[in-house]
């Protein structure tokens, strides 16, 4: 994967995720829709992510461990399949560590595409983990923000994103109030599995677009309640964020609009310079199986990957055990 990213450019692999995301969200009725399945412990959790058509099958293996580092582990792993689903044979098995950095910056970039204003030039990124470097690449890459402002509790953090960064019109901040006063784009992605209160009310300013992506479990928040009330709050599938998102301290009533939505009534989306639009983002897993489509497709393009033997060929497929080589012993 790394080799496919570096041949191909960063820049050509989130535009090309890109493309999917909006292929399949155009199409969001004809899939097979589910919440994920997340099995927690005190320090993380473990999530299965399936999704498909009447054609094909995706699932991701994801974590999500915010304290892996401190053992020299990635915070979050993750692997996945597409498959078949007529046959069930599987087409690809692939790493999702990097591929999900690339795909939750790609959807980041889709939404503001659909709900920021369109001269947006300035983004405040709030938290400065391995995500923050694509989420500020994607947006500059390909939706022409220029100047970054950015601030992380860990000083560290932000050093490194301004040394991996650099070329780039980055301002370190000394706080969160700082960075996001006078930003077009918050983008807001901590890691702690807390209720935190990331941005508060009183920091909103007219004609933002707030993405909120690391608020993404039951008991994980970045937003302050009266942030929630700003604006338009948009999710992928609202079954799934109302236990995981940010959304998830609001009445059950609480008014939200899916994505597709937009997608098939603009209306539905900004309709002014100075409306506050807010993506409350958990990760999906139709996201995941874009993602997962489009390696697939630049496998066959461009011969990546490689052949594996993870399903067997058999002579005679209705005779297992004897193609097993196994003998049965009477005593």
């Amino acid at each position: 994967m790394a080799r496919l990213v570096r041949d191909l450019g960063l820049k050509t692999c989130l535009e090309g995720v890109v493309e999917k995301l909006e292929e399949d969200y155009s199409r969001w009725e004809t899939f097979q829709k589910v919440a994920r399945t997340a099995n927690h412990c005190d320090l993380g959790v473990v999530e299965l992510m399936p999704s498909s058509t009447d054609e094909e099958f995706a699932f991701k293996y994801v974590n999500g461990h915010p304290k892996n580092y401190l053992q020299g582990m990635s915070t979050v792993m993750a692997f996945g399949a597409l498959s078949d689903l007529r046959t069930g044979w599987p087409n690809l098995l692939s790493e999702m560590t990097l591929l999900t950095a690339i795909r939750t910056a790609a959807t980041s970039v889709f939404v503001a595409k659909l709900l920021a204003r369109p001269n947006s030039r300035r983004m405040a990124m709030i938290g400065c983990g391995s995500q923050s470097e694509f989420q500020i690449v994607a947006f500059n890459e390909l939706m022409g923000v220029r100047e970054f402002t950015v601030f992380d509790t860990d000083p560290h953090a932000a050093a490194k994103l301004n040394r991996n960064l650099g070329h780039l019109n980055i301002t370190v901040c000394e706080s969160t109030a700082e960075a996001v006063s006078g930003a077009d784009i918050v983008t807001t992605c901590t890691a702690d599995k807390l209720r935190a209160t990331i941005l508060t009310g009183d920091l909103i300013e007219p004609g933002m677009h707030i993405n909120a992506i690391g608020g993404d479990c039951p008991g994980k928040t970045e937003l302050a309640a009266d942030v929630l009330t700003k604006g338009r709050v948009y999710v992928e599938y609202e079954p799934q964020t109302r236990v995981e998102g940010d959304i998830q301290q609001m009445p059950a009533d609480f008014p939200v609009t899916e994505l597709w939505r937009v997608l098939e009534r603009p209306s539905e989306g900004r309709t002014t310079e100075t409306e506050v639009t807010i993506f409350d983002s958990v990760g999906f897993a139709l996201e995941d199986f874009s993602a997962l489509r489009w390696v697939y497709q630049m496998c066959q393009r461009h011969a990546y990957g490689e052949p594996i033997d993870l399903m067997p060929i058999m002579p005679d497929v209705k005779d297992l055990y004897g193609h097993s080589g196994l003998v049965l012993s009477l005593v």
